[in-house]
């Protein structure tokens, strides 16, 4: 049961080559359009030599059923307990054993340091905290080399490997605007990045540029990779998903390194609740406080203006933020008016604020394809208002047609107290990576 990322990750390395196990099809949900597949047999391996097929998670039951399953593998991330528990009892009441996999259980060792940053939530604030990584270990004078969790949409076999280095490789490789949300900040930082399906081969290929490999964990998935250095971001604006979620709580609980960011935009006792919650479960943990400072590019469009605010699309889905960054920035610079699309919606999006009702009045990106890039783009094109406020870390107004000026906006991490990130990373740093070097 999967979502096209971590479910062909415990396919490759627990289910491949073993012929204990006869893998009878992937279920996929939550990615729009993603099922209707196969696994090819390229891909599969010598045991399935007709591929493996994808159907959507609605036919569970009914596969469970057909073909006498005895186990259904939970294999997707950022879901709460309440919905597992529901899928599980699908499972469960239609005859197999539902089960999940240890994490470790699934990460590959590697000759270089690898450090994971994953959370417990998505739009918690990996990619924020990523960055400054990056840019305290290039301090350093290190060779960095981003990993991120798989976002394999497209065509699988030609997304096997997948290495970004420029930001016209986004749009060369036809990439997603999610992907392209993950990965333009990087190719900015002049940071080469890796994505795809088999994760033995891009790790060979990253050790191969890297001092210091980062695991980018998407959706606040575990990593793929045996970390040095186990870093978890949690929110305080959700406060208790640090330990309601599936795998977040897993995530605070192995963690080195808890990082509390957004203490600029939350609330004091959200914040004193989701400190108190990370300590009961995991005392060992280094506990750092950030804020996540938010800036534009042009207040002026902002400041008196009626606005259309457009956020990243996982993060105020499946996510449950109501809001990101780009309504904060709308109400922070004096925005007269956020627009509410809900009553302009029509298809696709009809739909997402139907499933998603906790969405406040944002337009949540779509791109999994170009007809949901083109249903994206006449969306925010047909809503009235003055301008669009760009919280997506992707400038999509690099490649849809906007009729309106855009802002774009940055949020960048700030170390509040003592001990501050970067301390922690400095001193892990100076025991961890230069000693390697230094034996070597």
């Amino acid at each position: 049961m999967g979502a096209a990322g971590r479910d062909f990750h415990n396919f490759n390395i627990l289910f491949r080559n073993n012929p204990n196990y006869e893998v009878v099809a992937f279920t996929a949900t939550q990615i729009p359009g993603i099922e209707g597949r196969k696994y090819p047999p390229e891909l599969a391996g010598s045991l399935y030599p007709q591929g493996i097929p994808i159907v959507g998670e609605g036919e569970l039951s009914e596969i469970i059923r057909k073909y006498k399953i005895d186990e259904a593998v939970f294999s997707y991330s950022d879901v709460l307990y309440n919905d597992i528990m529901h899928k599980a009892s699908i499972v469960l009441s239609a005859g197999a054993d539902f089960r999940l996999i240890a994490p470790e259980k699934t990460m590959l060792m590697s000759n270089k340091p690898i450090i994971a940053v994953t959370a417990s939530r998505t739009g918690a604030g990996k990619s924020t905290v990523s960055r400054q990584l990056v840019r305290l270990l290039r301090h350093e004078g290190l060779r960095v080399v981003v990993v991120r969790h798989p976002m394999p949409y497209g065509d699988l076999l030609r997304s096997v490997v997948i290495r970004l280095e420029k930001l016209e490789d986004l749009d060369r490789l036809n990439l997603t605007i999610e992907e392209k949300e993950e990965f333009e900040h990087y190719m900015r930082m002049g940071i080469i990045a890796y994505e795809g399906v088999d994760y033995e081969k891009i790790l060979k290929n990253a050790e191969s540029e890297a001092d210091v490999i980062i695991w980018d964990g998407g959706n606040n998935d575990a990593p793929f990779y045996k970390p040095d250095l186990y870093i978890t971001v949690v929110d305080p604006t959700r406060p208790g998903h640090e330990s309601g979620s599936y795998p977040g709580e897993i995530n605070v609980m192995m963690a080195d390194v808890i990082v509390i960011g957004k203490i600029n935009t939350a609330r004091l006792e959200d914040i004193e609740i989701v400190e108190r919650n990370v300590r009961n479960l995991n005392p060992k943990a280094t506990i750092v406080k950030a804020r996540f400072e938010i800036s534009v590019d042009n207040p002026q469009m902002i400041k008196n203006k009626r606005v259309v605010v457009v956020e990243d699309g996982p993060s105020v889905t499946h996510g449950h933020m109501p809001f990101g960054a780009g309504y904060i920035a709308a109400k922070q610079y004096g925005a007269s008016e956020i627009i509410d699309p809900k009553p302009y919606a029509h298809g696709i999006f009809k739909n997402i604020y139907e499933m998603y009702k906790h969405t406040s009045n944002v337009v949540p990106t779509i791109g999994y394809g170009t007809d949901q890039m083109r249903q994206l783009e006449e969306f925010i094109n047909k809503l009235p208002g003055d301008s669009v406020i760009l919280g997506t870390p992707s400038d999509i107004s690099r490649y849809l047609k906007l009729n309106k000026p855009v802002v774009h906006v940055k949020y960048e991490m700030v170390d509040v107290g003592e001990p501050s990130f970067t301390s922690v990373i400095k001193e892990w740093i100076m025991k961890k990576v230069k000693r390697v070097f230094a034996t070597k």
